[in-house]
């Protein structure tokens, strides 16, 4: 039997980041990985061996934003392990059936430039909207990079910028409840109120949806942010795909002493006396945690699958009922496709330039045509009609990732993870088929090719993941890849449920990171940098939260003297 300090279960990004600071606080860490790739969400590998040797294909997370709003690169310094951002410049591009187009730049001014040939109304609109948006992502980016409950945490990380921010946005009475207002809204309501023109608010309703709702629904107004993030603080890949980024955190894990073991499927948290004190894996090898043990999985599957049901009523008896029933997942998710291909796309109705592929490419031919791609999945169908896509051709931006000359493509499909009518056939019961799935992904590129024709002659090779297979891979509850949906009433202090929302468990030494812990998911790294520090406190209260104070204290005088 192996023992370390600490036990994590699963390796993708959040938990390798987890690892990291404990690591570097002193902790001897384990992290047990079900597959044999680390990474969880965010791997690029080769899958296509045989028909396309030497493409690299990032699996499922490709465009990074939220990572560079907090210090996760900066403090575990992993450039010095190989990693290196490459930032989009265009970072949008999106055709309009009637020959317009959206091409935003990462430079706000120049996208306005680009707005203003179709609508001076709009343009002007735009950067008002955005500035907005900006200023409210200033003032809650100290939120995100703290535990939801931590004061003092969330106090030291504003400085007197993102304080001018915050009352900027919520300065007055008046403000205030309309931030509120505008949280609560919908990602189309807001539309229609700032933007006339089509061509300009379905790719932004398109992005808002990412957050896996469609655009039309209530409390999901913050969705506009995520066109703002790509201005500032950008959009960016690391070089050599997202698995550059797990590579970089294996290779400081490594040097730090802690060990990454893959092929090991959890089965079962041990618990004793109500305390985590390890884990057992599917061959029934034991590994022992005398400090703690932490799940990158979803809540969900961790106390309902891997905890013994009497061992989670001793700790809380409400809570297998409220995770089985209070958490909501609403079956979007996505089918997968990946294209090997001869040359790059061209978009030939749309005075083709190169550098419209070098941020991601998004077919949104109206809000109407978002909405049904989104809300569609949700009672089981597949949006086919008129298919909506978000594309990334990675090789214009980062040509290592192909061989010379050739090209990939990344398309992400909204389907339904279980099908109606369908239910207990196919994958998992899910009612995919590898048949269903090929003909969904035909559908999908026969779309494309209204608008890049050469899609179907340049590509020799593809692969198509359906919803039920991308769940299997990933050990996602109903293929969400978010872990739980992201709405407004499970974020922040709800994230999964408010009595867990703060990374730690009711079983003493049971802590959760991931997805589905605050903020939520895309590739950032804070689940894991927050979860760590949630650990550090417990282990030492006292001593931690004097320093907090201290280090709070500390970060405000010096914002204060740097600005005077």
């Amino acid at each position: 039997m192996q023992t370390y300090d600490v036990v994590i279960i699963g390796a993708g990004h959040n938990g390798l980041v987890c690892a990291a600071y404990l690591l570097k606080a002193g902790y001897s860490v384990l992290l047990l990985e079900k597959r044999s790739v680390p990474g969880g969400a965010a791997t690029t590998e080769e899958i296509m061996p045989q028909e396309a040797p030497g493409f690299k294909f990032n699996l499922c997370a490709i465009d990074h934003e939220f990572i560079h709003l907090g210090p996760v690169v900066e403090e575990l310094e992993l450039e010095k392990y190989g990693l290196e951002y490459l930032f989009c410049d265009p970072v949008v591009f999106c055709p309009h059936p009637d020959g317009k187009y959206f091409l935003a730049h990462r430079d706000l001014d120049k996208t306005c430039a680009e707005i203003a040939r179709y609508s001076d109304r709009d343009a002007k609109k735009y950067k008002e909207f955005t500035l907005f948006w900006q200023r409210a992502l200033g003032a809650m980016i100290p939120m995100f990079n703290a535990p939801p409950k931590s004061i003092i945490d969330i106090a030291g990380n504003y400085d007197i910028q993102k304080l001018k921010d915050l009352f900027s946005v919520i300065g007055s009475p008046n403000k205030t409840l309309d931030f509120v207002r505008t949280m609560l809204t919908s990602a189309e309501d807001m539309l229609n109120e700032w933007f006339d023109e089509e061509f300009l608010k379905a790719p932004l309703a398109r992005l808002a949806s990412e957050l896996g709702a469609p655009p039309s629904q209530k409390t999901l107004g913050i969705g506009a942010i995520m066109m703002a993030m790509r201005h500032n603080p950008g959009m960016a890949r690391p070089r050599g795909g997202t698995g550059a980024l797990v590579e970089a955190l294996l290779r400081l894990i490594k040097r730090l002493g802690g060990e990454v073991l893959t092929d090991q499927h959890v089965d079962r948290v041990l618990v004793d006396n109500g305390k985590a004190v390890g884990v057992r894996v599917a061959n029934g090898t034991e590994y022992r945690a005398t400090k703690g043990v932490i799940s990158n999985i979803d809540a969900r599957r961790l106390f309902l699958q891997l905890i013994d049901e009497s061992d989670v009523d001793a700790a809380d008896p409400e809570l297998r009922e409220r995770l089985d029933r209070r958490i909501v997942n609403n079956n979007e998710t996505i089918l997968k496709i990946d294209l090997a291909m001869n040359e790059p796309l061209r978009f030939e109705h749309h005075e083709h330039k190169d550098e419209y592929l070098i941020g991601s490419v998004l077919i949104a031919d109206s809000v109407r045509q978002v909405e049904i791609a989104h809300s569609d999945p949700s009672v089981g169908k597949i949006p086919l009609e008129d298919p909506s896509m978000y594309l990334v051709q990675p090789t214009m931006l980062d040509p290592s990732m192909a061989p010379d000359g050739k090209h990939t493509v990344w398309i992400e499909f909204f389907a339904p993870y279980r099908i109606a009518g369908l239910e207990g056939t196919g994958q998992y019961g899910t009612g995919w088929t590898d048949e269903l799935k090929n003909k969904v992904a035909d559908r999908v590129i026969d779309k494309l090719a209204e608008y890049a024709p050469n899609v179907k002659t340049a590509t020799f090779a593809r692969r198509v993941e359906s919803p039920a297979e991308l769940g299997a891979r990933l050990g996602a509850y109903n293929g969400n890849y978010y872990h739980i949906d992201m709405t407004l009433d499970q974020m922040v202090f709800f994230r999964p449920l408010p009595e867990i929302a703060n990374y730690k468990t009711p079983i003493d030494g049971l802590f959760l990171t991931g997805a589905g812990t605050h903020p939520g998911g895309s590739v950032s790294g804070m689940p894991g940098r927050n979860c760590a520090r949630v650990f550090l406190h417990a282990q030492q209260p006292i001593a931690q939260t004097l320093k907090d104070a201290r280090d709070s204290i500390k970060s405000t005088v010096e914002s204060v003297f740097r600005i005077m």
